[in-house]
């Protein structure tokens, strides 16, 4: 009797041992695949994941099932911190899964299917690929209903987890490209380090071909509009076709200036970044304020990048 109770003890402990080691091994797999134009990089919860290549690259993770947490991209104007950025959102205990994007900035469509097929209301495919659409969140969600036998209504969607767990495919771009950039009627005033007082001006409002780019104090003129948006962009000075340009060979002192915009010309390709910067795209150099002088008529100029520079620091 003693053994078959030591037995049976041993059992219990090693049927114990071995559903707690399965539990704390759970994990469901998660395809993600870019269907964007260029290479990205992947992000979650604020820490880079991986860069997958261009028109159908793929990676596979696997994620523990209590997940709960964000994928994104910071490609096309996103940011890592997720600010900016549309979001592929997961709330693993109850299997719910959701899209997040930004009113102020839509930078890329996402999708997230569910290895298990549409049923009943369950499992179906969250997709965006516009700002405004109605099968996303604005804003992240701060509350999950209690999991039941009726399925959740979009923006929120739900798979049930049991008895096996759900992976997902998330794809970036399900239309194969970038959103485009929303519409501007109106151009913003360009400040020199939050200086509200000073703006980036077109000297003289003289729009042609090599007029220069100054400092001057805000006048609500024309000649201070412009369009900038975040990430990659051309710095336009609105309602014309002269665009921010930094000459055929870029360099540290470059005076800058107003030339006609034209497609995919280097001069003219800069990206606004996280930190308030304006970088003249792959050159390593930034738009300046020339030995930090903020007198009327000094001409900015291209600098190399530098962190803390406060004189590279744009604000709108």
């Amino acid at each position: 009797m003693t053994s078959y109770s030591h037995f049976v003890r041993l059992l219990t402990l090693l049927l114990t041992l071995a559903a707690s080691t399965m539990l704390a091994s759970a994990t469901r797999k998660l395809v993600v695949v870019n269907n964007c134009p260029s290479g990205i990089n992947v992000y979650s919860n604020g820490n880079r994941q991986a860069w997958i290549s261009a028109n159908g690259g793929s990676t596979v993770a696997s994620l523990s099932n209590d997940f709960s947490g964000f994928i994104y991209t910071d490609a096309n104007g996103g940011s890592r911190s997720g600010d900016g950025t549309t979001r592929a959102g997961f709330y693993g205990p109850s299997g719910y899964y959701y899209l997040v994007t930004d009113p102020r900035g839509f930078n890329v469509g996402m999708s997230i299917e569910p290895f298990k097929n549409p049923y009943n209301g369950f499992c179906a495919v969250a997709t965006c690929t516009r700002r405004g659409c109605s099968t996303a969140f604005t804003s992240p969600p701060t509350h999950f209903p209690s999991p039941s036998n009726k399925p959740s209504k979009a923006p929120l969607y739900s798979c049930p987890q049991y008895p096996n767990s759900v992976g997902y495919t998330v794809t970036f771009c399900p239309n194969g490209v970038f959103p485009p950039p929303p519409p501007v009627t109106q151009g913003l005033a360009i400040h020199p380090n939050y200086n509200k007082g000073k703006c980036l001006d077109v000297r003289g409002a003289v729009y042609k071909n090599g007029t220069p780019v100054q400092i001057y104090d805000c006048n609500g003129s024309g000649a201070q509009k412009w369009i900038l948006t975040k990430g990659n962009t051309q710095l336009r000075v609105a309602g014309t076709n002269f665009c921010l340009d930094a000459g055929s060979h870029p360099k540290n002192g470059v005076g800058m200036k107003i030339w006609t915009c034209y497609d995919n010309v280097e001069a003219q390709k800069w990206y606004y970044t996280d930190d308030k910067r304006i970088a003249l795209t792959g050159q390593g150099l930034c738009l300046d304020l020339t030995k930090g002088d903020l007198s009327n008529g000094n001409q900015v100029q291209t600098w190399k990048c530098g962190n803390g520079n406060k004189n590279q620091v744009w604000t709108v």
